[in-house]
C-alpha cells in the first residue's frame, strides 16, 4: 500500500543517510523502521505484563514449603477416597 507522510527536513536528511548507509531505498528504511518500533511496542507491552504480574504473591505469613506439603495431602487423600 502506497501512503504519503510528511516529513521535516532534518528527518528527511535523517532518511537519506540511513538508506545511503545500509543501501536501501526510502520504502525500506521505512519498513524497517516501523517494523523496529511495533518490535519495541510489543517489548514493552510483554515487560509491562511481567512486571504487573511480578510478586503478585505478595509478602506472605506461608511458608510455602508447608502450603505445597498441605496441597499434596489433599491430593493424596482424595486419591485415597477415590481407590486410586
Amino acid at each position: 500500500m502506497r501512503t504519503i507522510v510528511d516529513l521535516t527536513d532534518e528527518q528527511i536528511e535523517s532518511l537519506r543517510e540511513v538508506c545511503e548507509t545500509d543501501g536501501i531505498s526510502r520504502a525500506e528504511a521505512v519498513r524497517r523502521a516501523i517494523d523496529a518500533q511495533a518490535a519495541a511496542r510489543e517489548k514493552d507491552r510483554k515487560t509491562a505484563l511481567l512486571a504487573e504480574g511480578f510478586g503478585s504473591w505478595g509478602p506472605s505469613e506461608v511458608d510455602s514449603r508447608v502450603l505445597i506439603d498441605e496441597l499434596r495431602a489433599e491430593w493424596d487423600d482424595r486419591e485415597r477416597r477415590l481407590g486410586l
